[in-house]
């Protein structure tokens, strides 16, 4: 039996390459999508069953033609996870509003580029899973997420909206929030100059953080939940967070 197929977008060192490495222990043959093609590379070495296909989700043309490419040589899809983010950390004054276009076009658009290109053969399937992952942006805007939150609410709705439509024909579609940090390997060093504003976390206990492999583990879960439970609306985080 051929093994299922996964395609991961946003694969990076922390939550993306552990999603691919728990899809690939899981039996799929996981498509890792991502703009660094050394770093792909790389973590296709390190995980069997999966391969690297690089591309920017925000340059739409390439997203298209990474959905065909993906469709001809590997197959269509039984999950989808959108994991690509673009976040901008700005008061709606300061930031370039270019900020808010390059983020919606990553975590907005691509999703529904991705649904357009894999959920038709999903449905004629009968089966098949989406699952966007997102965080306390698309729930809630601060002064500093002006330029980014609006693009996760979106993709949130977007996400119902999908859900919604192609539920009743047999996809699940379901969206998780992660609300925490995510304990990723620099975040012992000085984070991100993205992530702001910029000091050490190195002074943080263990349980401020959420493992990404946790976090992989959930979206598993939630990508084979039984179709007489399917949830939508997942959060997500340690037991010590303040929300």
């Amino acid at each position: 039996m051929a093994k299922k197929i996964c395609v991961l977008t946003g694969v990076g060192e922390a939550t993306g390459a552990c999603i691919a490495e728990r899809f690939a222990r899981g039996g799929y043959e996981v498509v890792m999508v991502a703009r660094n093609a050394d770093r792909l590379a790389r973590i296709e070495k390190e995980i069997s069953g999966t391969s690297a296909f690089p591309c920017d989700v925000g340059d739409l043309d390439a997203l298209q033609d990474m959905i065909a490419a993906v469709r001809k040589d590997v197959g269509d899809p039984d999950v989808v996870i959108h994991n690509a983010v673009s976040a901008t950390f700005d008061r709606f004054l300061e930031g370039n509003p270019d900020d808010l276009e390059r983020n919606f076009r990553v975590n907005t658009t691509a999703l529904l580029y991705l649904a357009r290109g894999f959920a038709p053969a999903m449905v004629e399937a009968g089966s098949g899973a989406i699952i966007v992952t997102g965080n306390t942006a698309a729930v809630r805007g601060v002064p500093t997420y002006a330029l980014f939150a609006p693009t996760k609410a979106a993709q949130r709705i977007l996400a119902q909206s999908l859900a919604r439509d192609l539920g009743p024909q047999g996809v699940h579609v379901a969206y998780v929030v992660v609300d925490a940090a995510i304990n990723a390997p620099w975040l012992g060093e000085e984070r991100p100059s993205w992530l702001t504003p910029p000091d050490h976390w190195s002074d943080k206990p263990e349980d401020y953080f959420i493992k990404p492999e946790a976090i992989a583990d959930e979206v598993f879960h939630v990508a084979h939940q039984d179709r007489s439970a399917w949830s939508f609306d997942v959060e997500i985080r340690p037991y010590c967070e303040q929300w």
